[in-house]
Formats: structure tokens, sequence, C-alpha cells
């Protein structure tokens, strides 16, 4: 969660020209893949692991050890990669990642896997923030718009496809593919990465919150095994659990103090002097919480309970992440338009309460079509607050505390989901002991079984009697609702926390989401500087494809044409033009250009040169005054955020402004502009 290094950071270099820009982009496409799939595809395994390796107490711990590792490494990844180079940080992560995917396929017990599950997340954390921070390296600014769609795109994919993939290793091959497969994929990343990324980037100073780090990483640590480990391995009031729940007050006072002197805290203490900010931090820790808890118990139920295969119970859970999807993007969209955006986490947090209680309410005999109808219901309802927190966060601080504030809403929920899956592991473990002593008191099971094999391997309740499965089968659903129905008064809360959300308006350039922060659990780590040139270039791509070139030709007080001024932008950038050229690239219509052409000449604002046209003295003025205004526009959208306080936000204008103006991608509005009132542009 970086701020930005210095006030006045040094502007990166222009991109050289990348020939195939396509081949490194691929293999960080597939990196960003690994991290993101290892997110959501273990889930639908976890059953068949758990029958396999024994543990369900423990079963939570997979998803958690994962979690927390990736969460903890991911601003270390961050910054060591500004300071020393992002490839050799970025090949490091991807080697971690790729040692620890293979260990957790050879695991032979629960201990081991959630020790190498660990090591897997201290790779998959730099896997997502290096390879967001190398695309801002290698595309041009009129490009990454469509990038970044990209990246945000595999996010989505994911969520969909995880639970799929999980389920179909289990049934094809073994829940050890689950991990196996990020072997290829990996290999293929590492060479490409190897091979073709070149490191562009200028580096920067930082100084590293190691403490806070560590410290941080520790107190969820403590708070999380005190929660999955009460009640179920150590009783609540034993020292084991006392002691736990102290270290970790202890730890989180120091990781207080740590943070009030660290020059570039991983979590700074002001940013909790905004109520906003504080409220949305809760809501994004509850958000989480609900989330993961469900993404781990759901497919328990579904092929314990309703004895789907692992690949159905993926299917079964479309409903739901489809859901998640559709209003993620959605909400996004409606708030980028309206500018409104507090209604959205009240609706988000009501409409996820009411998921929770009808998830509360699945039982053995629940339909398809009903078990359906409540997924989706939960799904809509996490959707509507995912993106929206988002924006709300980086609309409630000030650019200085842009990119840690956005990294902070994303760490929130991340810690939330470790949380919500230790304890809902608890609630369903203790739970179903109690539950199935009481359905096999008196119940003479067949040889071999007993209380304590049914519940290390759930595979066994299909091999039992139908008299004595109906018990288990019941314990087991009452187990799963139960965690629900506890998580539902959580969810409560937020509703009522959302409603002391504040409405403020809404800086325009705080409206180009990254569905990568809103799905993905991993902070996403840019410093101020990096989130606001990832949020023009979206914004100014978008302005492209509507009537930019009136706009700056108004703004600059000129009687043109669009596509003159844009032509007169192709001069300024590019030296000289040929119109039959331009027209040949089919970006303009050639009638258009050759309009344009006439009318610069007439004005004397460009000349011929033999073939070519080229700037005269008055047409470089005209020029300069559209890069101006070019440059006011791109600087309306900060909003409130003076540029003249910040030397690196001027910069990145001027900058962008540059690559910008003058871009043969941006497309003229060919359709005759309403000309401005007769002024300095009849004077040329």
């Amino acid at each position: 969660m970086a701020e930005p290094a210095t006030e006045t950071e040094p502007l990166r270099p222009q991109q050289p020209p990348v020939h195939n820009l396509w081949v490194p982009i691929s293999a960080l496409l597939l990196a960003l893949l690994l991290a993101a799939l290892d997110q959501t595809i273990v889930s639908t395994a976890l059953p068949t692991i758990v029958s396999d390796l024994g543990g369900l107490e423990h079963l939570s711990w997979v998803v958690t050890a994962y979690l927390l590792a990736s969460t903890a490494a991911t601003p270390l990844w961050g910054k060591l990669g500004d300071m020393y180079g992002r490839k050799r940080f970025f090949q490091a992560s991807i080697v971690i990642f790729l040692v620890g995917s293979a260990l957790c396929g050879l695991s032979q017990n629960m201990g081991e896997l959630i020790g190498f599950r660990a090591l897997q997340g201290l790779g998959g954390g730099g896997l997502i923030v290096l390879t967001q921070a190398i695309v801002g390296d290698l595309v041009p600014p009129r490009d990454r718009g469509k990038y970044q769609g990209l990246f945000g795109a595999v996010f989505g994919a994911t969520s969909v496809l995880g639970p799929l993939l999980g389920g179909f290793f289990v049934d094809q091959l073994s829940w050890r593919w689950v991990f196996y497969i990020n072997l290829p994929i990996g290999a293929v990343a590492l060479v490409a990465i190897a091979v073709v990324l070149h490191s562009v980037e200028v580096k920067r100073d930082h100084r590293i919150d190691y403490p806070g780090i560590v410290l941080i990483a520790s107190v969820a640590t403590c708070f999380v095994l005190m929660t999955s480990l009460g009640g179920v391995t150590y009783g609540w009031g034993s020292w084991q659990i006392i002691g736990l729940g102290v270290l970790g007050v202890v730890l989180l006072a120091a990781f207080v103090l740590v943070e009030r002197r660290a020059e570039e805290a991983v979590l700074p203490p002001r940013l909790f002097r905004s109520r906003t900010f504080s409220l949305v931090a809760v809501i994004s820790f509850v958000v989480g919480f609900a989330m993961f808890g469900a993404l781990t118990y759901l497919p328990t139920f579904l092929q314990v309970v309703q004895g789907v295969s692992p690949t159905m119970s993926g299917v079964h859970m479309l409903p739901m992440v489809l859901g998640m999807l559709v209003t993620s993007i959605g909400s996004g969209q409606v708030v980028a338009r309206t500018g409104r955006y507090r209604v959205f986490p009240i609706a988000g947090t009501a409409v996820v309460t009411v998921g929770l209680v009808l998830l509360s309410r699945l039982t053995e005999s629940t339909s398809t079509t009903v078990m359906s109808l409540y997924f989706l219901v939960f799904g809509l309802g996490l959707g509507l607050v995912l993106q929206v927190l988002v924006l709300i966060v980086q609309n409630s601080v000030g650019y200085q505390d842009l990119g840690v504030a956005t990294a902070s809403a994303t760490f929130f929920r991340s810690i939330g989901a470790s949380f919500g899956v230790s304890i809902f592991g608890t609630v369903f473990t203790t739970g179903l002991k109690h539950r199935l002593a009481d359905a096999l008191h008196g119940v003479q099971l067949p040889s071999g079984f007993s209380a304590g094999t049914i519940l290390a391997d759930p595979r066994v309740v299909q091999q039992l009697p139908p008299s004595v499965a109906h018990g288990v089968l019941h314990a087991y659903a009452s187990s799963i609702a139960q965690v629900f129905l506890y998580a539902a008064p959580v969810a409560a809360v937020a509703f009522v926390l959302a409603l002391f959300v504040q409405e403020q308006p809404l800086r325009a350039s705080v409206t180009a989401p990254d569905l990568s922060e809103s799905i993905g659990m991993n902070p996403v780590e840019r410093s101020s500087v990096d989130e606001i040139a990832r949020a023009l270039t979206v914004l100014s791509s978008r302005e492209a494809r509507r009537d930019l070139y009136r706009r700056i030709t108004a703004e600059a007080g000129l009687d043109l044409q669009p596509a003159a001024s844009w032509l007169l932008l192709q001069m300024h950038r590019q030296g000289s033009v040929e119109p039959a050229e331009l027209a040949e690239r089919g970006i303009v219509p050639p009638a258009v250009v050759e309009a344009a052409a006439r009318e610069v000449e007439g004005r004397g604002l460009a000349l011929r040169n033999g073939l070519p046209l080229r700037l005269t003295e008055p047409g470089e003025q005209v020029a300069l005054r559209l890069v101006a205004a070019r440059r006011s526009q791109l600087a309306s959208l900060l909003g409130d955020w003076d540029e003249k306080q910040f030397a690196d936000l001027a910069a990145l204008l001027t900058r962008l402004t540059d690559s910008l103006c003058g871009d043969p991608h941006e497309r003229p509005d060919p359709t005759p502009a309403a000309h401005v009132p007769h002024g300095e542009g009849r004077s040329f």
C-alpha cells in the first residue's frame, strides 16, 4: 500500500516500441491467471482434499494460509519491485508460487498442505501487484485502458471458471491437479517473461515498513488461530486460546505505534480520521468475511449433503458468481454515469443479509431451483458493494493517500476473508461434532465406521445405510446452515454502518473502476500517481470515443472543425503528415481527412512540403493552444486535487497530454461542429 516515494517522483521514460506487445502481455495474463484462479479453484476440491488427508477441523486453513500470506506479502513485492526492478522480482514470485504449487500437490497430510499453501500465497501476492505494475511500464497510455480491461476480465473469468475447473480436476484426475495445473502455465509464463520482457521502468526509492508488515501479519495470524482453534482443538477458556488473544492485542498495539512513526506505513493511522474510510473498512471486512466463508463451505454442502459431484457443485455455484459479476460491473457503471453511490452499499449489505438468512434455510431436501435462487440473491448482494466500496474510499481521501487507501479497501476485505473462513470453520466443526454425536447416539454403525471416521472423511456418508445416512446428512446440513445464520447478524451490522456513509461529490478520476480491485482478494498496490495515471488513461480513452476534439477546440476558443484540430495535433506530434496515408489507415474517412487538410491549408495553418503537410508558425501556435486545452480537459477530471500542490501530479498531466495529443488512435467526430463565435480563431 505504497504512497509516492517523493513529491517530485521522476517520470518514467517513454516506452520503447514493442514490436509484438501481445507476447509479453500474454505472459503477464498467464501469470495473473495463476494467482486469480488459485483464489477460487480450491473451493470445490476442499471436501475431497479433507477426505483424502483427514482433518476436517483444519479445512479453513487451506484457504486462510494462502490469503494471509498473499495479503502480507503484497506491499513488500510492490516496493521491492519499484526499488530494484520489477522483472527479477516478478520472476521470483512466479518461481515461489510454482514451488508452492508443486509441494501442495505432493502434500501427504493437512499440516504440509497448509504450510505449502502459505508458501504459494507468498508468491501469489507478487504475481498480482507486479503484473499490473509492469503493464503500466510496457503499454502506452492510449492503449492502457484496453489492456487493463483484459486483466480485469481475467478476474471475472476465474471467478466463474475456478469452481468449475476445481470440480473437473477432482472428478477426472485428482485433487492434486488443482495445484499441478499451475506448473505448465507458470513455466510458459516464466520462459516468456525471461525472453521478451525488458525492464524499462525508472526505479523509486522507498522506506519499506518491514516491522509493520510483520506485525500486521502476526496480528491477523494470532486472531485467526484463536478463532479457528477455539472450541475445536482447545477450549475457549484454555491458556492457549487466551494467550493467542492477549498476544494479538499486544501485537496490535505495537503495530499502531510503529505505523505512527513509519515513513511509508503499510496502513497509516491517519486514514482512520476519515469517518467514511473507517466505515468502508468495516464494510469491506464484512463483505470478505461473508464472500469467502460462503465460497469455502457451500461446496461441502453441495457435495456431502446434496451428493453432487465436485464438477456439478461448481455448476450449482454459478448463479452466485454470475450474480456477483453482473451487479459488480453494473453498479460501477451506474455510479460512473450518475455520480451517486450511497445507495449501493446500503442495498448491497441488505441483500447480503437476506442472502445469508436464505442460505441458513438450506436443508438436505432443498431443491436445486430453490438453492440456485438463494445463491443468486447472495451473489447479487455481494456485487452491489464490491465495486462501489473502492470508489467510495478513493473519493474520500486526499491525493497523497489515494494509493494506500485504495489498497487498504482490498486489504480489509482480504483480512475479513481470512477471519470469515476461520470463524465459519469453527462454527461448522463445533456444530457438526455435537450433531453427529446426537445423530449416532444409540445407533449401531457398520463395521469400520465411527463418528471419528465420518468426521474425518465426508465421503463415507455415501457408504452408510440409508437409515444412518439420513441423520448424518441432517447433521451436516444443519451445521453448515448454522454458519450462515451466525453470519447474518454480522452482515446486518454492516448494513447499519452503511446507513452512516455520507455521499460526497464524486471526482471524475475515481469513476474508472478496476474489476481486479473489486473481485480480487489481494490488495492492488499502486502509488497515488500510478492510480491517477490508470484512471486518467481509461477516462481519456472513453473521451476519445466521443466528442473530444469538438470540446478541446471549443475550449481553445478556435473556429475549426474537430477533424482539423485532430490533423493539427497530428502534425504537432509527428512533424509532418501525409493526409492520403492517414486516410488509408481507415481511422478517419478519406473525405473528412481531405476536408480537414483543405481547411488548415486555406487558413494558413499548414503548408505542403511536397506531399506531406507541415505546420506554419501560426499553425504551431494553434496546436499549442489545443494541447493546453487537452491538458485542461485532463486536469478537470481530478476534481478538487490541485495539480499545483503536487509536482508529480502536474508532471503526470503534462506527460499524458504529450502522449495523448494527436494520437492517431483517437478518432475525431466527423460531423460538422457547432462553430464557436468568431474570435481569435479567425485571426490566423
